[in-house]
């Protein structure tokens, strides 16, 4: 297991506790996941990795606040995710993580500013200070002479980028990608990764969930699910 101990100085932004989730199917009880702990740092960059059914798609939902445990305790930083108001939900989600998923998930009818502005507009953010927040988003992912252009108009890697730009316009306290590669061929992939990097150097906080090893092997730290337990947690040494 990853040695936490001299990190853990005040930076932690993720907290779990023996945390468990329960489906009930029918009459059957399916556990997703069945006791994880776990710590998340400012400026972590780690992939979580796993077969099917081992559970991260359901973890990714619970650190995301798209689902809550069944048992166990998760603080957001320092909060308690379990005594939030759906309010208080729907924020964490809109100004503190920012999420960039395998399908891109941008409106077709919109331009790359008008797509990533949609969390702004969100957050109740003025038009001219939506414009020039998306604006530098745009920029920081390479796309300053695109912003004009809908989704049909871009390349995939274009298009990722662009939801990129939409995870960060925010300035949230993660970034959680979902197979961000899943839909893009070997050489965009790897300048989306090669994005990750950037943004996780600038300072961001990057969650990958990813079953692809080559994906994984981009981030500093690596944990395996199998059967909804912490396999391992681990440091990249290929890094």
């Amino acid at each position: 297991m990853i040695n936490t101990e001299e990190k853990n100085n005040g930076n932690t932004i993720i907290e779990i506790e023996h945390i468990a989730k329960i489906y009930q199917m029918g009459t059957e009880f399916v556990h997703a996941i069945r006791d994880i702990t776990l710590k998340i740092y400012k400026n972590d960059y780690l992939a979580i990795m796993g077969p099917s059914g081992s559970g991260k798609s359901t973890l990714m939902n619970i650190i995301g606040c798209l689902d809550t445990p069944t048992k166990g305790k998760y603080l957001f930083k320092d909060m308690d995710v379990s005594e939030m108001t759906d309010n208080d939900l729907a924020s964490i989600r809109n100004k503190e993580i920012g999420f960039v998923f395998q399908t891109f998930n941008l409106l077709a009818r919109s331009s790359s500013l008008k797509n990533v502005e949609l969390p702004l507009i969100y957050a109740g953010i003025s038009k001219s200070v939506r414009d020039e927040m998306a604006m530098k988003a745009l920029e920081n992912v390479g796309l300053s002479d695109r912003v004009n252009h809908k989704p049909n108009e871009l390349s995939g890697g274009q298009r990722q980028r662009v939801a990129v730009a939409r995870a960060l316009v925010t300035e949230p306290s993660i970034i959680l990608a979902d197979e961000p590669t899943g839909n893009l061929d070997t050489k965009t992939g790897l300048e989306i990764m090669n994005l990750f990097n950037e943004l996780w150097k600038a300072g961001n906080t990057i969650i990958l969930v990813t079953h692809e090893e080559e994906v994984a092997n981009f981030a500093k730290r690596i944990i395996k699910l199998r059967d909804g337990l912490i396999e391992n947690d681990s440091i990249n040494h290929q890094q």
